[in-house]
Order: C-alpha cells, then sequence, then structure tokens
C-alpha cells in the first residue's frame, strides 16, 4: 500500500506566489492519480461533467474511491486517507459498523421494495420522536432535500401562507441553496432573505411581513455555509416573531441533529414548530425526515379529508428502516453522542491552536468545522475572495497530500471511528500547512 508523502519539500518550492503554489499542488495531485485521472476521463463520455454530484468535482479531476473501513479511505491509486469528511456528516458510524450493516443484510434478505407499510418504520418514527423535542409525529423521506421541501409543504398548507423566509448563505438542499439570492435550480417559492444571527433586523423582517409569511426555514448551524453556529438570541428571536406573527418556525437539522440527542434545539432550548432531519440518522442509508406538532402534521393524515399527498417510492425503504432502528436506538446514545461533541470541540481548539497568529481559523461546534483565510469573528457567512478561494483550495491539495481527505470547500465531520490518533494526525498536517504556507498566508 502507497502512503501519502509530506508536502514539506514541493512546499517549499512553491511558496514563492499563491498561484505558483497551486499550479505545485494540482501537478503533484495528478501525478499521483492516474487511476483517477483514468476515470474521470472515461465518465465524462457519459456523465455530465464527469460525475454526478457537484460537491464532489474539483480540478483537474476528483479522487476516485475504491473503498472504506472504518474511519479510512482508499483510493483507486492505492493511497490510504484519514476520512476527516464523513460523507458531509452523513457517514457518522464510519464506513464498516458490523451492526449497521448485520441490520441491512437482514433487511435485504426479507426482500428488497414490498410495496406496502412495515413494522419497522413505526418503531424508527418512535425513537425519532422519543428524542427531537419538537417531534410529534414525523412522516420519512429519500434525502435531506426532500424532507425540507416537505416542511414547507406542511407548513404552507397548515398556515395557509406562501411565503418563506430563509438566511443568505443557507443550504436547504440540492434545490434550496443560498449562497446567492437567484439560482436557477432552486425551486420557485416566493422568498424572503435574512441575514444570518441579525436577531434584531430577522425579528423586524418577520413581524413586517405579518400574516403573508407561512415559514422561517433555518439552521442552528450553517454547513455549506461555513459552520458558522446561529447565537441562542438569535433562534430564540425567531422563535419569538414566529409566535407572534403565526409563522411555523423551522429548524433544519440534517447536520445538526448529531450535537446532542435530541439536536441543536435540545443542546440551546428553543423548539421549532417544525424539524428537518437526514444524513446520518438512518446509520449512511438514504433518509430524510421531518415532523413537529401534531396539529400541524396531521395536514398530511390520511384518515382526514383533505389531507396533503406526500409521496416517494423509497420513503419508506426496508433498509434504511432497519438501519435507522439500529443507529438511533442501539450505537448513537447518551455517552457516545457526548464523546463525539467532546472529540470535535477539542479537535477545533487544536486546529486553532496550529494556525493561531495567522489569518487562519475554525469555525464549527461539535464534530463539525470549517477552515476560514481571515481573522476575526466570524458570524455569517461571506463573499469569498479570489484569494479565500484559493488558498481554501491549496488547503485541501496539501491536507490529501498528508492523507487527510477533507471537503474541497474546507469542511470537515468527525465520525464515531474517528480515534485520538487520528485527530493528532489531523492536527499535525494543519500545523505543518501553517508552517510552511506562511509567506502566502501572510502575504497581503
Amino acid at each position: 500500500m502507497e502512503t501519502t508523502a509530506p508536502i514539506a519539500a514541493a512546499a517549499l518550492r512553491a511558496n514563492s506566489s499563491l498561484d505558483a503554489a497551486l499550479a505545485d499542488a494540482h501537478a503533484r495531485y495528478a501525478a499521483a492519480r492516474p487511476r483517477s485521472a483514468e476515470i474521470h476521463a472515461k465518465a465524462r463520455a457519459s456523465l455530465a461533467g464527469g460525475n454526478t454530484r457537484s460537491v464532489l468535482f474539483y480540478a483537474p479531476f476528483p479522487t476516485a474511491m475504491a473503498r472504506g473501513e472504518a474511519a479510512r479511505l482508499y483510493d483507486m491509486d492505492g493511497r490510504e486517507y484519514i476520512d476527516a469528511l464523513g460523507e458531509y456528516t452523513a457517514g457518522l458510524f464510519g464506513h464498516s459498523e458490523a451492526r449497521i450493516i448485520t441490520a441491512v443484510k437482514a433487511a435485504l434478505d426479507g426482500g428488497i421494495n414490498l410495496a406496502a407499510v412495515g413494522e419497522k418504520e413505526g418503531d424508527f418514527a418512535a425513537l425519532l420522536c422519543a428524542r427531537f423535542p419538537a417531534l410529534e409525529l414525523v412522516r420519512f423521506t429519500n434525502s435531506g432535500t426532500e424532507a425540507n421541501m416537505m416542511a414547507l409543504a406542511a407548513a404552507r398548507g397548515f398556515t395557509g401562507r406562501n411565503d418563506v423566509m430563509v438566511a443568505r448563505g443557507g443550504y436547504h438542499g440540492g434545490v434550496m441553496t443560498f449562497a446567492s439570492e437567484k439560482n436557477a435550480v432552486n425551486v420557485p417559492l416566493p422568498l424572503h432573505f435574512m441575514d444570518y444571527n441579525d436577531a434584531a433586523g430577522a425579528a423586524t423582517q418577520i413581524r413586517a411581513l405579518g400574516p403573508q409569511l407561512g415559514a422561517v426555514l433555518v439552521e442552528p448551524m450553517l454547513g455549506s455555509g461555513g459552520c458558522i453556529p446561529a447565537r441562542r438570541a438569535f433562534l430564540a428571536a425567531l422563535r419569538e416573531a414566529c409566535s407572534e406573527t403565526g409563522a411555523l418556525l423551522i429548524f433544519d437539522e440534517v447536520m445538526t441533529s448529531r450535537h446532542s440527542e435530541g439536536g441543536m434545539q435540545a443542546l440551546l432550548g428553543v423548539t421549532p414548530d417544525l424539524t428537518t432531519l437526514g444524513k446520518y440518522i438512518a446509520g449512511g442509508m438514504s433518509f430524510g425526515a421531518f415532523g413537529g406538532a401534531a396539529d400541524i402534521m396531521a395536514v398530511f393524515d390520511g384518515h382526514k379529508p383533505g389531507a396533503l399527498p406526500h409521496a416517494g417510492t423509497f420513503n419508506n425503504n426496508v433498509w434504511s428502516m432497519a438501519a435507522g432502528c439500529v443507529a438511533m436506538g442501539e450505537i448513537f446514545l447518551g455517552p457516545v453522542v457526548g464523546a463525539l461533541f467532546a472529540r470535535g470541540e477539542a479537535l477545533r481548539a487544536g486546529l486553532n491552536a496550529a494556525c493561531a497568529g495567522l489569518p487562519m481559523q475554525f469555525t464549527g461546534l461539535g464534530s463539525m468545522m470549517s477552515v476560514h483565510f481571515r481573522e476575526g469573528q466570524i458570524e455569517r457567512p461571506y463573499k469569498a475572495s479570489p484569494r479565500d478561494e484559493a488558498l481554501r483550495e491549496l488547503f485541501f491539495f496539501d491536507m490529501l497530500e498528508a492523507g487527510i481527505y477533507i471537503a474541497r470547500r474546507g469542511m470537515m465531520a468527525l465520525s464515531l471511528p474517528i480515534t485520538d490518533a487520528d485527530t493528532a494526525a489531523i492536527t499535525a498536517a494543519v500545523r505543518e500547512f501553517a508552517a510552511l504556507r506562511r509567506p502566502l498566508l501572510t502575504a497581503g
């Protein structure tokens, strides 16, 4: 098995300029991954852009993985990585959790697509309702994207109001991404935008919209927006203003639900009307969920005339239902949840110590964090400059060379199999990056 090389020698050669450093990093990356290059070139003949998930694309070509085990990934060119990305929070249990694999195999042995209800979906729903303060009733979807769309349908159906408020820089799935206010792939909703962590401004907007506003959809910590936690005062202001005006408050906890047994809503003591879930909840299988107060969720009750439809061939698929019961009923409980949160807090503190004194920092909460190449407190998303983007890209490629797999945008999400030795290795790689790239970090 080939191991990854240290970045030191090459980095010292390429520190004359950011452009030169990136060119050198790209060249070394491409030279070390001929099989990944071949796979990408072949895929471009039949896949638009050579892949089918935009977040996994980067130039000159993305690394193709062959397999994963626990908290390790192995690429098609024989290189090994610590998986510090954890499938953007969906891979919380790692790549080979035996209890989940056993549950999935047993479920599939009983038949794959049954076109019928089963016992496990009710059991799974009961587990989730017992954990999250806002959930009295819940329904399942195939993804967090669908969960957010259906939560908005529930809010609009219940209130009779169409308008929705979201945060600039928020992300609620592939068709509700708000890095910019206009995006051709977004669903055509009547939207209003608030600034994240602006409690007074957001509350004023909600009250001004009054009976026009049906829902406020917000992440308790921005995920793709840079792992920026919400202030409790911000979420509490949204809660108060929504209660006053009759708009429904929806917490998108697709990512953040991992931070306590009851999610961020339990951690902060702010309860929304509706909650959306996804990612890791079904043990890494395809999954999404939305739920909330019983009177709101009653809009989907087929026992009542005029119920809203909620379709989805794989909403209650047997493998996700079985894996979810094990994941949330047997594994991700109590001390395990707390230990993962504490490990992430310790890692982020260590990473910030490693780059102290530089315009570089890691924001986040618990087991989620992102790198930013700027100083000062970061409370909301910002428009990344070309320099920001270049430094993120250089950091990404340097971390890959050091054997650490993260998101191209600089995000990390720890999984349960991550060890103290792994977090020490991640910290050492960041320390080396900060030392070797200091001339580029401090230039300008």
